[in-house]
C-alpha cells in the first residue's frame, strides 16, 4: 500500500481503517489485512485478528459491528457463534474474520488468501489520535 494514501478519504480503506483501529483498541492479536480485490468477486479486503478466550471474541465483534454501524455500513451477512472459535462480519467491500487462535489454525484462511497483498495495520493504527485525545482528556 501506498504509505502516503490518504486512507481517511478512500471510503473502502476508511472501513479498514476504523475497524482495525477498534479492533487494536479491544487488544485484538495478530492483526492483518489482507487486499484480495484481485482475486476476489465477493470483497475487497479481509481484516483477520484472534481473540484469546470466547469473551475476547465477542467483544471484538460487538466493536467491529458497533464501527461499522456508525459508519452507516450495511452489514450483508454475520456469523455470530463465538463458540464456534471463528465470527464474520460481511460489510461487502470489508469482511472481519475473527478466530480464537486455535480456530484459526484450523482454518488457516491467511494461507488461503496468501496471493492478496497484506497491509500493515500500522499504517492505519500510526495515524490514529491516542484515546485520550479521542474523548477530550
Amino acid at each position: 500500500m501506498n504509505e502516503h494514501h490518504n486512507w481517511a478519504n478512500d471510503p473502502k480503506l476508511r472501513i479498514v481503517g476504523l475497524c482495525c483501529q477498534a479492533l487494536d483498541d479491544k487488544k485484538a492479536e495478530n492483526l492483518r489485512i489482507l487486499d484480495v480485490s484481485r482475486f476476489s468477486s465477493i470483497t475487497d479486503y479481509f481484516i483477520i485478528a484472534n481473540g484469546n478466550s470466547e469473551p475476547h471474541l465477542r467483544a471484538l465483534t460487538h466493536e467491529a459491528e458497533r464501527v461499522l454501524k456508525e459508519e452507516h455500513q450495511s452489514v450483508l451477512g454475520r456469523e455470530l457463534n463465538p463458540a464456534s472459535g471463528w465470527t464474520v462480519l460481511d460489510a461487502h467491500d470489508v469482511i472481519v474474520h475473527l478466530f480464537l487462535p486455535e480456530t484459526r489454525d484450523i482454518y488457516r484462511l491467511d494461507s488461503l488468501w496468501k496471493d492478496g497483498e497484506e497491509i500493515q495495520p500500522a499504517a492505519f493504527l500510526s495515524l490514529a489520535e491516542p484515546v485520550g485525545l479521542q474523548r477530550g482528556h
